[in-house]
């Protein structure tokens, strides 16, 4: 058999694979954290960010370092959970250019199990997790279907699928967030619309931070190690590695992929324990 050498126009194809040129890509909680780190490397590789955070100040800052670095940034404030004001902006964004990428990254977190949950506590996780994405994706699906279809992608977590301790009312809100997935993947297949889910395991984020600062003063840099070795790799994973995912489902190299949640655990639901 004649083994074909690659060409310059091969090796420009592969080089370019990831590349989202010009695609208007939302990116809720893109102050910081994953959300940031998803921004940064989506303006990087061509698509024009538009960051959406309750943070007005965060937002902005993020914006501002990408631009300053060359990409394509706006920074917009609003509270997903709040309807009525996420309409408003995806109305707004879809006027200016349609919306073919949408990453709902925005989320909260709670500790507690059902008897520490309060029912304050549990709507809160729900209005922002659950609420907070079906809002996000309700005011773009229209938009999506009218421009010949779109990449929706989902931040949830491998809470929603392994037993975690004290995370009663989280994992709640993040199973949601697969059901949802799926449903979405389902019944937009027609439309081109593709819709996948992330599950990070414990990422280190200025949340991990503020988390050993509040509950373990004095100790942070102990827990932090307890927190890091309770993974089979031995250490939290890093917002680029989730940045890195999220960009290939949602590039074309992944157009054969939709209504499926991917785990990015460093072994945690397969080799723990």
């Amino acid at each position: 058999m004649e083994k074909r050498s690659l060409t310059l126009k091969d090796d420009q194809k592969q080089s370019n694979a990831f590349r989202l040129d010009g695609k208007v890509t939302v990116v809720t909680g893109a102050g910081s954290g994953i959300g940031r780190a998803i921004a940064q490397r989506f303006a990087r590789e061509g698509a024009a960010v538009r960051l959406v955070d309750i943070d007005e100040k965060a937002a902005a800052g993020t914006a501002r370092e990408i631009v300053q670095a060359g990409g394509d940034a706006a920074a917009y404030t609003c509270n997903v959970s709040d309807q009525r004001q996420v309409r408003e902006l995806f109305q707004k964004l879809a006027s200016q250019k349609p919306i073919q990428i949408l990453i709902n990254n925005a989320g909260i977190s709670h500790i507690g199990k059902l008897e520490t949950t309060t029912e304050a506590d549990f709507d809160r996780i729900f209005h922002v997790n659950v609420k907070g994405i079906y809002n996000c994706m309700l005011s773009a699906i229209e938009n999506m279907k009218a421009h010949g279809g779109g990449v929706i992608l989902n931040m949830a977590s491998i809470a929603a699928t392994a037993g975690l301790a004290d995370r009663f009312a989280y994992s709640m809100s993040k199973g949601a967030v697969v059901a949802m997935t799926f449903s979405v993947a389902k019944d937009y297949l027609a439309h081109k619309i593709r819709c996948n889910c992330i599950s990070p395991a414990r990422v280190h984020t200025p949340f991990v931070d503020d988390y050993l600062r509040k509950n373990h003063p004095g100790h942070e840099q102990e827990m932090f190690r307890k927190l890091s070795e309770s993974q089979p790799m031995g250490r939290m994973g890093k917002p680029e590695e989730v940045a890195a995912l999220a960009l290939f489902l949602c590039s074309d190299e992944a157009a054969f992929i939709t209504g499926t949640d991917y785990p990015l655990d460093g072994g945690f639901f397969n080799l723990h324990g």
